[in-house]
């Protein structure tokens, strides 16, 4: 047992008009716009006795089980057994880079990962109240960092959720209640890039099962709708309707947000299949992959955020491996340049060279870059955003969802779609 206090937000905002945002958040001053200040909602999540999860306020320093998420209160004995389960879980996976620098950022990484994903597979965002919903986005994300750690079983959760959940045409929603009722806290709508991640997590869960095919006949049901709707999608000129991405913002014009991660999942959806020697299904797939990929590298053939558009977004990296069997035409050199656009202040990066100038760093891009650096052979660059990750966590050891301008740590936290990335990219490091 020990105490916790070690010195180390996803905040998505449904757009209402950008200029209101800017004015609460960021403020205009006579030359233009001030770096924005938000506070840090909390340190951490945490497990107390009853099993019951809660947020750690900011500069509170909770007496937590050693190597645990779970709050140690000499007054009961219950959190002894939460503890030992915490820290059985963790042991019977890999914690990647073990032996290395990034050691105790991938452990508490996986910690939070294994405090957010509840009993019914339901991946939360993060736990302050406007997050603790399900996106597919992240929880495909998640589903990948359990897999590919030696968590199986948790992965095929998440995705058995994400199937629960799914519309009856394939599609899926921008979020989810975790209660498994396949309810939406709002009227977002749906967001297409979610087809894609799900169809790459199927993908990469079944790479990494001990039994492919087991695994895969598992999860068929869900790929079977996902890469149908997903080829409708494509039907055609091999590009999607305009949807909204991970920007959560209305969108009038097709972004690479959107059209990469289709890609992606039509990519492994050909894999899957082939995993179960459906050779008609893997080449359907294989023949909407093909058509969207001519017409990605076509259209997005500077693989900006719009096709035709030179307007550098942090989507690039979606058309690299990992999420690409091989990277599009042009795009490794696109990628490598788009970091210097979407620099910011403190050292990580924006979502894109198009987000607002608020002199905040985004976390699940940073880390996001990090993983695509380390597949794609760039180690330096993918260490060099790793240590910047690991500098700005919170007290407790939780990865934020923003840092500031100052370099500190900002918004919900820790955020799961960043801590499943910089899991997957120390893994990636070999």
């Amino acid at each position: 047992m020990s105490a916790a206090p070690v010195r180390r937000g996803r905040q998505t905002l449904a757009v209402v008009t950008l200029t209101a945002l800017a004015a609460v958040l960021i403020g205009w001053g006579a030359t233009g716009p001030r770096s924005a200040r938000i506070a840090l909602y909390s340190e951490g999540v945490v497990i107390s006795a009853d099993g019951e999860r809660s947020l750690v306020t900011e500069g509170a320093e909770p007496l937590l089980h050693e190597g645990t998420r779970v709050v140690d209160d000499p007054t009961v004995g219950a959190d002894d057994v939460l503890a030992a389960a915490q820290r059985d879980w963790l042991a019977a996976g890999d914690v990647p880079g073990a032996d290395g620098p990034y050691a105790d950022l991938v452990a508490d990484a996986l910690l939070d990962l294994h405090t957010l994903v509840l009993d019914d597979g339901a991946a939360v965002a993060a736990w302050s109240p406007y997050w603790r919903y399900v996106w597919p986005r992240d929880a495909s994300f998640v589903a990948v960092a359990l897999a590919r750690t030696g968590h199986d079983d948790d992965a095929l959760e998440i995705l058995d959720f994400l199937a629960g959940v799914q519309e009856p045409d394939g599609s899926f929603q921008a979020r989810y209640l975790p209660d498994g009722s396949g309810d939406t806290p709002d009227d977002r709508g749906e967001q297409s890039d979610g087809v894609g991640w799900v169809l790459w997590a199927a993908g990469e869960v079944v790479a990494q099962s001990a039994d492919p095919a087991a695994t895969a006949e598992h999860l068929r049901p869900l790929v079977d709708r996902t890469a149908r709707h997903a080829e409708a999608l494509v039907a055609g000129d091999g590009l999607p309707d305009a949807s909204p991405d991970y920007w959560e913002v209305h969108e009038d014009e097709l972004t690479l947000g959107t059209v990469a991660p289709v890609l992606a999942g039509l990519e492994s959806a050909t894999a899957f299949y082939t995993v179960l020697g459906d050779t008609g299904r893997a080449g359907e797939t294989r023949s909407a992959a093909d058509l969207t990929r001519d017409a990605v590298q076509e259209k997005f053939d500077e693989y900006g955020r719009y096709a035709d558009g030179d307007l550098a977004d942090a989507a690039s990296a979606f058309t690299l491996p990992p999420f690409q069997p091989t990277a599009l035409d042009g795009a490794l050199a696109a990628w490598q340049d788009s970091a210097a656009e979407m620099a910011r202040p403190a050292g990580g990066l924006a979502p894109g060279e198009g987000w607002r100038q608020d002199g905040i760093s985004w976390t699940p891009q940073t880390s996001l870059y990090a993983l695509t650096a380390a597949s794609n052979g760039e180690r330096d660059r993918a260490t060099a955003w790793l240590d910047w990750l690991d500098q700005h966590r919170t007290d407790l050891g939780a990865l934020p969802e923003k840092v500031l301008d100052d370099g500190s740590p900002a918004a919900v936290a820790p955020l799961a779609w960043t801590a499943a990335c910089v899991v997957l990219a120390v893994d990636a490091l070999g």
